[in-house]
Formats: C-alpha cells, structure tokens, sequence
C-alpha cells in the first residue's frame, strides 16, 4: 500500500481571530480533515502530524492567568498537552469519518518525544516567539517572575522567545512505522515533538523548548 504523511497546521484548527473554543476547533477539524478521504478510499496508510502554536500559546495564557494559584508548567509539558488534545480532536473526528465510510481502521495518537542537542547554538539564543503579546512593562514583569527571555517582535509589541533547536532523532519512529505499515492511522510528533535530551547521567530530560515545523 502507498503512504503518506499528512501535515495539519494548529491555525487550521485554532483560526486566528477567534477565541478557541472547543466546539469551534472540532469543526475546524473536521473540516481539515474532509481531504483525507481521498487517502483513505484509495487504500493509504497514513500518518498524521499537527501544529499547535494558538493552542500552546493559550496553554501559557492560562497559566499567566492562574499564577497566583495554580503552579505554573513547563513549555515540554504544554507541548506534551496539546498533542493529547489535539490528538483527541482529530483522532475521534477521523474515527466518526471512518464509520460513516463504513471502514473499519483504527486510528490511534503518540505522544512524541523528540532528540534535541543539549549544546545546541538556539538554547542559548532563543529567537522563537510564542504566547501572547505585551507592552514592554508587563512583559518584563513575566519576565522576572517566571525567568522568561522576552523580545521586541513588532514596535510596543513585546513577547516571550524560546529555543527552537534542531531535532536530531523523533523517539517511537519503529513502533510509528510498525502501526502505520498495518494500515493503523498514527497522530504523531504533534507540535513537532516535545523537546527532551540526554543528560550526563544518560537520562532524558525535557527542554524549555519548541521544534518547529
């Protein structure tokens, strides 16, 4: 059987403009995903990857939101989120599609750790911008209280910037390829992985980080 690899950006999802509300990025889906039955009529095995730049950004929202009582997590951890959420999205969209095809797949989510270099030149210099937007004075204030590393994006508009280092190796890539060579349709490497790297002691840690596309 042919593969493909199909990519769904997090603004097809999240559109901009909107305030994101869950019903809203169902449909959003589910349109995304109305191409698809071209692939799957025609016999593909497919793997699914997905953006989630609107969902991680209101995932840090809330916790700017919420500071005072709930304790804040790390960029890894909203990335491991979304790709539980999203993947939820699209996988119980794909599977309601399948059904009304009449074919019987299963389509199952990864949650995906990717490889980075810790020596990376992009940890040291951060340039991705994510999350909201601010004015210079209430973007310092993050700043100091949570150890962000903020930048100038636009003139007065000032966000939050993260490392986006080079992913060296996607983790699960044998049990991704296994399932989707038996026809399994995969929601993997969401967000393009969470960041995670091998430490001294040879074990994996995650990264304030994000991969991108």
């Amino acid at each position: 059987m042919p593969t493909a690899m199909i990519a769904l950006g997090g603004n097809s999802i999240s559109q901009k403009g909107e305030a994101g509300e869950i019903s809203l990025q169902f449909t959003h889906t589910r349109q995304a995903l109305e191409g698809i039955s071209h692939f799957i009529s025609r016999d593909y095995n497919l793997c699914i990857n997905h953006g989630n730049g609107p969902q991680v950004g209101n995932e840090l929202y809330r916790m700017e939101l919420t500071q005072n009582k709930i304790p804040s997590l790390p960029l890894g951890v909203c990335v491991a989120a979304t790709q539980g959420t999203i993947g939820y999205m699209i996988q119980q969209s794909l599977q309601n599609k399948l059904r009304n095809m009449k074919i019987d797949r299963e389509v199952v989510t990864l949650v995906s750790q990717v490889i980075v270099n810790s020596n990376d030149h992009q940890i040291s210099n951060p340039q991705k911008f994510i999350g909201p937007t601010y004015i210079k004075e209430k973007a310092k204030d993050l700043a100091n209280k949570f150890n962000w590393h903020i930048k100038e994006q636009n003139k007065g508009d000032w966000r939050r910037v993260v490392p986006s280092p080079m992913p060296e190796y996607i983790m699960h890539g044998k049990s991704i390829k296994a399932l989707v060579d038996r026809g399994t349709i995969v929601i993997s490497s969401g967000g393009g992985g969470i960041p995670v790297f091998n430490n001294t002691n040879g074990q994996l840690e995650g990264l304030d980080a994000v991969i991108d596309k």
